[in-house]
């Protein structure tokens, strides 16, 4: 028989985008999957949706609100699958992503090697979204890998990795401490207990923009800010524990750096604790600079006003191409991935 797949899917006040998501799941074309969705205390009618889909392939369950860590944990203990394909609840496959990744897994039978794909960000309409190659998308070690993803501020999204059931367990459970960057903490570990990465270029996913109310949205949340750096500060001791050259230090650098603008200059006592962090390391990190289109706030009203001013301006500009891709989805066509 050909290896199980278990498609995990965490769901929290997803009511307009759960069905689709499920869909997605349910129009593999690898045949041998099994569905999980686990409602994570919904306020809305999330549970009710996605219990419509109830079958031998879907199982739906709920548990009262814990966060999107804890829901994943659940979803992987139930999971029956010789492989996990993570899936948000607002988020698409492509039909033949998993086939795709696994005819490559087949092809190298290697239980410590994870399937990355191609992804592209959408708003309402997935045939909109545009695949635009980084240095991820490649086959890489693990080390490489990593150091790519730092030193350009690289991502790749959670929905793109099929994990074998070994290195799944290997890797450990999402850590529930972390609210925001939690998948880049746990992909951490799955990577670094792995021995490589092959990178599956016709497999895609499609990321919906959700705005301010997705996960790894930081805001000024005191306790999101505190799980942020956390996750940095352990991150930075996993990459070293694979390797502490110059390169690595320099790329731990960076990494504080590009993070710097969520924590300054609310947190300073973070800002301080990187900069001290950025020295043992044998580098330094600066006042994070804005766009020049906010540096005239910047020298009236301050630091703070500006950087408010910029991120107000990011959530409008978000809503808008929502309001304007959902009008336009109604008017064209349905869409389909």
């Amino acid at each position: 028989m050909k290896p199980l797949v278990s498609i995990l899917i965490p769901a929290y006040n997803a009511e307009p985008l759960i069905a689709d998501t499920i869909k997605s799941a349910l129009s593999q074309t690898w045949l041998e999957k099994e569905i999980i969705v686990v409602d994570d205390g919904s306020k809305d009618e999330t549970l009710s949706i996605a219990e419509k889909f109830l079958s031998k392939e879907v199982k739906v369950i709920t548990q009262k609100n814990q966060g999107a860590a804890a829901a994943r944990n659940k979803a992987f203990s139930l999971a029956q699958g010789d492989y996990i394909q993570w899936l948000d609840a607002d988020d698409l496959l492509s039909p033949d992503k998993i086939e795709k990744q696994m005819a490559a897994a087949e092809k190298y039978r290697d239980k410590n090697l994870l399937f990355s794909s191609g992804w592209a960000y959408f708003i309402c309409r997935s045939r909109k979204a545009k695949f635009v190659p980084t240095l991820l998308w490649e086959n890489l070690t693990p080390l490489e890998w990593l150091l790519r993803k730092w030193e350009n501020n690289l991502h790749m999204q959670t929905a793109t990795w099929l994990v074998s059931r070994e290195l799944t367990e290997r890797a450990g459970l999402w850590d529930a401490r972390l609210l925001g960057d939690d998948d880049g903490e746990y992909f951490f570990r799955v990577i670094k207990a792995g021995v490589g990465i092959r990178f599956v270029l016709d497999a895609r996913v499609f990321y919906r923009i959700s705005g301010s109310s997705r996960l790894s949205y930081i805001g000024r949340s005191d306790k999101k800010l505190d799980a942020q750096f956390l996750g940095m500060k352990i991150q930075i001791g996993y990459l070293r524990s694979m390797m502490d050259d110059k390169r690595v230090r320099a790329a731990c650098v960076t990494y504080l750096q590009t993070w710097l603008i969520n924590f300054f200059p609310h947190r300073m006592d973070i800002f301080e604790e990187a900069q001290r962090l950025a020295a043992e390391l044998g580098g330094q990190i600066q006042p994070p600079h804005l766009s020049w289109k906010y540096r005239w706030i910047q020298k009236t009203l301050g630091w703070t006003a500006a950087r408010q001013a910029q991120v107000n301006y990011n959530e409008w500009k978000a809503s808008a191409l929502r309001s304007w891709d959902k009008t336009m989805f109604y008017l064209e066509k349905p869409d389909a991935v």
